[in-house]
């Protein structure tokens, strides 16, 4: 019961292993695992994948629960896009930026979907809430710069309102990519924005 309740009034609603272990003093790695077994038994936990955690009925946003699952990651792409007003269409899956390897991530009835990018280009977001989430002209660069490597359609650009977004910066982070890339979105940029 004490567990339970260090749980419900702890600030955090998503937790991994060592985030319990420190919680609970539980140090011993198979009596925690019991407990924790026992917690998502009683659904006092929701297990989303192996050692990470949400408390049962607690408000945590789709977003929070992408950056949680793999990290460095912030929302981008058309899910930020959307967020943002630019593009209408409701994205079927959640789709975040990475400096790490490209994940898919199928997680309580979601999808989740981490796209690498370059180092040089983690940047242009800022923190809502617990989540990290791209700038308008970040996300929408985000993009460009997988259409340019192919890696994504140019079929969505033709449904985006780009009234609201801000041509300059956009460009500013051209700099940061490679010369045919960088060809490759000042045409993007030229034909759509």
């Amino acid at each position: 019961m004490e567990t339970v309740n260090l749980l419900r009034n702890h600030k955090r609603s998503l937790l991994t292993t060592q985030d319990i272990s420190r919680l609970t003093g539980i140090e011993v790695k198979r009596t925690l695992e019991n407990n924790i077994r026992r917690l998502i038994e009683k659904n006092i936990l929701i297990s989303l994948e192996k050692g990470k955690y949400m408390v049962a009925e607690s408000d945590v946003s789709d977003f929070e629960i992408a950056n949680f699952l793999y990290s460095p990651s912030y929302i981008s792409f058309e899910t930020a896009l959307n967020y943002h007003g630019i593009l209408s269409q409701f994205p079927f899956e959640i789709t975040s930026a990475t400096s790490k390897k490209s994940k898919k991530k199928e997680i309580l009835g979601k999808t989740y979907r981490y796209i690498k990018i370059n180092k040089r280009l983690y940047m242009g977001y800022y923190k809502s809430g617990n989540c990290l989430i791209a700038y308008p002209e970040k996300a929408l660069f985000d993009y460009l710069y997988m259409v340019a490597l192919k890696k994504k359609s140019e079929e969505y650009l033709n449904e985006m309102d780009f009234s609201n977004i801000k041509k300059r910066g956009v460009e500013e982070y051209l700099s940061l990519v490679s010369s045919k890339s960088k060809k490759e979105i000042k045409l993007l940029i030229s034909k759509y924005l």
